[in-house]
């Protein structure tokens, strides 16, 4: 079996127990929405809180992969403007209507995903049908298998969007406002992960996109671009 094939086969055993959890914990008429994009080592684990009935991958009827932020518009906003999503690619999202989103145009989205190197979860997989907050007991149930997710796909840092899921996840108390471009360490597995915390950028934190962008902007440029830098000066 292929490293990626073993990973493919761990994330899979995970969605079968969030898909459970989705009949405790998340709307009965809907389905658990759970991760995409790049499995093998990517460069950023984005974290972002649970999917809602507005993700169409949510619905019943939907056959095709069920990953965050399907049929929507905001959040490939804050991709796009990040360079981690093509004008072009972008330009097709804006342009569609939820229900223009068919099972192919989803997967054409997460290969994008994939080939620009990061991964999207959430911390809490149940979908609900709106965007009403969770308590933390809620969200806390699913860390142990976010964890897991994490130490499957390997990222090189983990964004983790808001202060209630950037607080589980880091057991301690998080405001976003003051630990702006700063990171915490995490070890899961042995290894240590840095996670830094980010303004929550849809829904009711849609006024802090630019906020959002800024910090991302600034992640990649001081993480991901000078750790390449780096390791090209190495091998030359």
């Amino acid at each position: 079996m292929t490293e990626l094939k073993s990973r493919e086969e761990s994330l899979l055993k995970i969605t079968k127990k969030y898909n459970r959890m989705q009949k405790k914990y998340g709307d009965k008429s809907l389905n658990a929405i759970t991760n995409g994009g790049k499995i093998n080592n990517p460069d950023i684990c984005f974290v972002f809180m649970n999917p809602t009935g507005r993700n169409i991958a949510s619905q019943n009827t939907w056959k095709g992969i069920k990953s965050p932020w399907i049929g929507t518009k905001n959040i490939w906003k804050l991709f796009h403007s990040v360079e981690l999503l093509s004008d072009d690619l972008y330009n097709e999202i804006v342009e569609k209507k939820p229900k223009d989103w068919d099972y192919a145009f989803a997967e054409k989205v997460y290969h994008e995903v994939e080939n620009k190197n990061y991964f999207i979860t959430n911390l809490g997989k149940c979908t609900q049908i709106d965007a009403r907050p969770l308590p933390d007991e809620i969200l806390e149930s699913y860390l142990e298998l976010l964890l897991k997710e994490v130490d499957i796909v390997n990222p090189k840092i983990i964004i983790t969007f808001g202060n209630q899921v950037s607080s589980i996840i880091l057991d301690k108390k998080i405001s976003v406002s003051e630990v702006r471009k700063k990171y915490f360490d995490k070890e899961i597995n042995g290894k240590l992960y840095k996670i830094f915390p980010v303004y929550y950028p849809v829904g009711n934190g849609i006024f802090n996109i630019d906020k959002a962008i800024e910090d991302i902007k600034w992640i990649i440029e001081n993480e991901i671009k000078k750790e390449e830098q780096n390791l090209l000066c190495e091998i030359l």
